[in-house]
């Protein structure tokens, strides 16, 4: 009866619209969710790295607050995308799996989720433990860095092939994903520049002290050493 019930709503065009407007209405909700909680920590982070601003323990309760809202975001969005693909794969057909923009997104969210696994396991415990991004070894700042790039890019990027319906079966796999790794190449290339103006800004520079006369037991004059500080 049950079964009965399902494959007759199934067979009715006028509810599976429905439904998929409900279901792209969540997955559009959940990425707009993600998008903003990944735009305010990397304003954030980019401020803090400009002020040379350690880690307390609000800043530690936030991070973790933010990780678990991406996560379950993430995770949102796999559902939700799922639904639309099983969706649309009943109304089309196999032939829908072709879709070079759909092969697009699916691609950026694998990126997404297994980039999002380095972040939330690696870098970000790194960040929390060096108390700066600043204060990471070259190898694990680097990581940080290209990480929090694929990150910014693959979440818009999606969010663009997600809205523009009119890329659908007009450009290929290669063309829509074209610009994919120069903006993730150039967004390193930002955030590499204003770290390494943020160490120059915060690096004790070598300076000269003053020679001053000191005065021994038997009245002699000895000048001071010039000192690094």
């Amino acid at each position: 009866m049950a079964i009965n019930t399902i494959m007759s709503l199934i067979e009715n065009k006028e509810c599976m619209e429905f439904l998929r407007l409900g279901v792209v209405y969540v997955h559009l909700v959940a990425c707009c969710v993600a998008i903003g909680l990944v735009l305010t920590s990397d304003i954030a982070m980019v401020r803090d790295l400009l002020k040379r601003k350690a880690f307390t323990e609000h800043d530690h309760a936030h991070m973790e607050s933010l990780q678990k809202s991406v996560v379950l975001a993430l995770i949102g969005l796999w559902v939700t995308g799922a639904a639309i693909v099983g969706i649309d794969y009943l109304d089309k057909g196999t032939e829908y799996f072709m879709n070079p923009k759909l092969q697009a997104k699916v691609i950026i969210v694998l990126l997404l989720t297994y980039n999002g696994t380095l972040l939330h396991r690696l870098v970000l415990p790194a960040i929390q433990k060096a108390g700066s991004l600043l204060d990471l070894g070259f190898s694990a700042r680097m990581l940080a860095l290209f990480c929090g790039s694929l990150s910014a890019v693959s979440w818009m990027y999606a969010a663009m092939l997600g809205v523009g319906r009119p890329l659908a079966w007009k450009y290929s796999l290669s063309e829509l994903l074209m610009a994919y790794p120069v903006l993730i190449v150039l967004g390193f290339l930002t955030m590499l520049v204003l770290t390494q103006r943020a160490k120059r800004q915060n690096t004790p520079l070598c300076r000269s002290g003053p020679m001053q006369a000191r005065t021994t037991p038997g009245n002699a004059q000895e000048p001071a050493s010039l000192a690094l500080i």
